[in-house]
């Protein structure tokens, strides 16, 4: 049986999910109707709603649902750009998700927007100094501030009250990817708010709800330029008829976090303190990426890397060996690619294609530590002896 350990990736819906999905899929009703089966699939709609709005501290109107995650992202941050027209510049940290980055490069590239990407430090946290800087040069021309809660490889968090502090003293708003950190770490949308956060996105598949769904959480002040038009669902944000049994099965998940989020993150920060140790035990040259102070970083993340080893070997040795986890690197085409995230925080490109992320969820236990920690020291002893793919011939 595989022992899963890529719960960033994305993490099994909980049976109680699944179960009210299935139902609520068997219910007929567009919730824009006005006849009482319409008006049920609207009930059902918005207690959805209410549910999801409450696991992350804001008001149910302020909750967008969208098709994913990255819809999310790309809505919060071209809806906020195209918004703040004729403003052009878009800060941006260095080592964000690709949703953010490729949204950003393509409003470069069709829109006119500028990109200044501010640095990180060596364990991938915004540089605040920087970051104050570049809103300083300019503030007039800045149309907003994106950023990452929680890095979505190497787990380091962000000070997100502190950016939007910054951003606030100028009246730019900002907006929030907490797609990686929702479900791990508390998520408050009226605090971060009252901070000066204007949108944050969220993706139902990351904390035990289906894939195709996600939201945009948009303050009540906020006014954004829809990427999708028609019947005007949803504040005008995102039309299209909404998904009923996708928005129940979320709430379910969400519902789930509640008072237990507490327990369930030291949980699982014992388990990934327990994976830290064990592979800097059993490979001393691995390398922890991110922060390595317990509380700067997600719970359930543990980033190495291998010097002498590709990540993607690694990842297919373990793989046959009966464990799931997950590259630092992006693939494409079989080319191993050296990971932007630790390009961003200063590693050089082969270090960059060294690594190997680690990430635990609701379903794992100490069964599953231990059989990753079974079958590293031969899957590693079997990469460093195959070496990096651009190695010369006979060396």
């Amino acid at each position: 049986m595989t022992v899963y350990l890529d719960h960033a990736a994305t993490t099994p819906m909980l049976p109680a999910a699944i179960r009210r999905y299935a139902d609520a899929m068997a219910v007929v009703g567009n919730p824009a109707s006005v006849h009482s089966a319409g008006q049920n699939a609207k009930r059902m709609l918005e207690e959805a709603r209410e549910t999801v709005a409450a696991s992350l501290g804001c008001d149910p109107i302020e909750v967008v649902f969208t098709g994913s995650g990255t819809e999310s992202i790309n809505l919060g941050i071209k809806g906020l750009f195209w918004a703040r027209s004729p403003r052009t510049r878009i800060l941006v940290p260095g080592g964000e998700h690709h949703a953010t980055l490729d949204t950003v490069e393509w409003l470069e590239r069709h829109d006119g927007a500028v990109i200044e990407w501010i640095p990180l430090d060596a364990v991938g946290r915004i540089d605040l100094v920087a970051l104050a800087a570049a809103i300083d040069r300019d503030p007039t021309d800045v149309a907003l501030v994106t950023l990452i809660m929680a890095n979505n490889e190497v787990g380091t968090l962000q000070p997100v009250a502190e950016v939007a502090a910054l951003a606030a003293a100028h009246g730019i708003p900002v907006h929030v990817d907490a797609v990686a950190a929702y479900g791990y770490v508390p998520v408050d949308f009226a605090a971060l708010s009252a901070a000066g956060v204007s949108a944050l996105s969220v993706s139902a598949h990351k904390v035990g709800g289906p894939v195709g769904i996600g939201a945009l959480v948009l303050g009540r002040r906020t006014t954004v330029e829809p990427l999708i038009h028609g019947g005007g669902q949803q504040r005008k944000v995102r039309s299209g008829t909404q998904d009923v049994a996708a928005s129940v099965a979320f709430a379910v998940a969400a519902g789930a976090l509640g008072t237990g989020q507490a327990s369930e993150t030291a949980r699982l920060a014992a388990l990934r303190d327990r994976v830290i140790a064990g592979v800097t035990a059993l490979v001393p040259a691995a390398v922890l990426n991110g922060d390595p102070v317990a509380s700067g970083r997600l719970p359930g993340n543990a980033h190495f890397s291998f010097p002498g080893c590709e990540g993607d070997s690694l990842l297919f040795l373990l793989d046959a060996a009966g464990v799931s986890v997950s590259t630092g690197s992006a693939c494409q085409a079989g080319v191993p690619e050296p990971s932007h995230v630790l390009r961003a925080m200063g590693r050089s490109e082969v270090e960059s294609r060294g690594a190997l992320r680690i990430t635990l969820g609701h379903t794992s236990t100490d069964a599953d530590v231990d059989a990753l920690l079974a079958a590293l020291p031969a899957a590693h002893a079997q990469a460093a002896r195959a070496g990096m793919a651009d190695r010369a011939p006979g060396t």
